[in-house]
């Protein structure tokens, strides 16, 4: 079925189904028996957590008026936690994007594969919804067996070193800057990552392919596109999309061709490349923001998630790339591209230049540097004894590794020369004068700047 008369049926199932959406759609005059064609659905108004979720009790957001089997809650990144009831069901759905990943990049449907959940444990989506999914996985057959000692370095370090023996391969599932910390705290305590053949399956952050690289090269990883997958999540929804080789590939290629990736995207920032399957999240563009449709715990129609980005089909994103030369292989599904650049909150404006987190992570990521620190940052404006703007950067050192003059100036000329590398509006705003950051180091687990638990905030407002 085409993927746009899906989401019609969708429609139809919720205004009928969901009492919120009913009263939503009532309050707008809007009769729902009305909305046969793919250009009525693209008329009906956005969702959001303002203008919907946050409007109605919550039994009344989900099917039938019934809250579902388990409850996760929001990060809260924008503002007040939201709660997100869902069933079995939903998991099952959510888990197929984990299979793509396992089965196609891992290749774990053949190998004895260790789990390692590396996400926050508790109410929040992250660990305990990660941990069903791979559960799922092992009911239908796959040999996958889970641990999950969730965000406690320590215990990760305890439990693998014991158990990877007895597998083909780890699979460490949690943010990019705290695998890399478990990867580097484990170099240090001479556990043998390359023995273990080590796969990581990340969420929650855009990363740079020099990260990818740098994490890879210290795992002992062979194929960064085989080895590695980000997940495109939400708390909202589960997983909306993934990375998958061919995407990786895609973006690996574009990320040393950044001319040919503004030509794509349309800016000069990488964003997160992913394939979704429109039959089960029905992605839409809207003033160059994403919106998705899909059936939930609480089922969600044109919900606006406010995430920058964008779609390309994927005959559309081959042929540009034949365009340039690049023509990549896949036995993958011809799954459609979404990219995802994050939320516009996520910046910092300064002397009118949007700053990018991805920015500063890059210059973290230079060699000259990137055994220093951690990666981890906060990012943010300040104004200094005589009221002027300066761009602050709190760096997280590595463990063991002490703060020093010299150690500042690396760090801060390394971030210096990747602004202006990457960020046209920086080069171009920003007086020569105010360009350089002020760069304060923090010792590992700052308990102001870097408090251990759960995803981690890069900017500040």
């Amino acid at each position: 079925m085409d993927p746009r008369d899906r989401v019609i049926e969708l429609f139809h199932r919720v205004a009928a189904s969901v009492p919120a959406y009913g009263a939503f759609l009532r309050e707008r005059d809007i009769d729902p028996a009305l909305i046969k064609t793919f250009d009525d659905f693209v008329r009906l108004p956005l969702t959001s957590k303002d203008t919907y979720t946050r409007r109605y009790p919550l039994p009344e957001l989900c099917r039938d008026g019934v809250i579902g089997d388990m409850i996760s809650v929001s990060s809260g990144s924008t503002g007040t936690p939201s709660f997100w009831p869902r069933s079995v069901a939903d998991e099952q759905v959510i888990s197929e994007r984990f299979e793509e990943v396992f089965r196609d990049a891992f290749g774990a449907a053949g190998r004895r594969t260790l789990a390692v959940v590396c996400f926050a444990l508790g109410t929040w989506v992250g660990g305990l919804f990660t941990l069903a999914c791979c559960r799922h996985l092992a009911a239908r057959g796959y040999p996958i067996t889970c641990v999950a000692p969730g965000s406690d370095r320590r215990e990760i370090l305890r439990v693998i070193p014991e158990l990877a023996p007895h597998f083909d391969q780890v699979v460490l599932l949690g943010y990019p800057p705290f695998l890399k910390d478990v990867i580097d705290a484990g170099i240090a305590e001479g556990v043998p990552w390359a023995d273990y053949s080590i796969k990581l399956v990340t969420a929650g952050e855009v990363f740079s392919e020099q990260w990818r690289t740098l994490v890879a090269e210290r795992a002992g990883m062979t194929d960064p596109a085989l080895d590695t997958a980000s997940l495109y999540g939400t708390a909202d929804a589960g997983v909306l999309g993934n990375e998958t080789p061919l995407s990786i590939r895609i973006r690996r290629f574009l990320a040393e061709r950044p001319e040919v990736a503004e030509e794509l995207f349309g800016r000069q920032r990488l964003p997160t490349l992913l394939q979704y399957d429109p039959a089960v999240r029905f992605f839409e563009e809207h003033e160059g923001t994403l919106l998705f449709s899909g059936d939930n715990g609480v089922p969600l129609v044109r919900y606006h998630i406010a995430d920058e980005g964008g779609l390309v089909p994927h005959d559309r994103m081959l042929g540009f790339l034949a365009g340039h030369g690049f023509r990549p292989t896949s036995a993958e599904p011809r799954l459609p591209f979404a990219y995802v650049f994050g939320r516009s909150h996520f910046t910092v404006s300064y002397y009118g230049a949007n700053v990018y987190p991805e920015n500063i992570s890059a210059g973290l990521e230079q060699p000259q540097v990137s055994s220093l620190v951690t990666g981890r940052f906060v990012l943010e404006v300040t104004e200094d004894a005589g009221h002027d703007r300066r761009l602050a950067v709190a760096v997280e050192l590595a463990a063991g590794v002490r703060g020093s003059a010299e150690t500042e100036r690396l760090v801060g000329e390394s971030i210096l020369a990747q602004l202006l590398r990457l960020n046209s509006e920086f080069a171009a705003y920003v007086p020569p004068a105010r360009r350089h950051p002020v760069v304060s180091l923090r010792e590992k687990g700052d308990p102001e700047y870097f408090p251990p638990g759960g995803k981690h905030r890069y900017t500040r407002g």
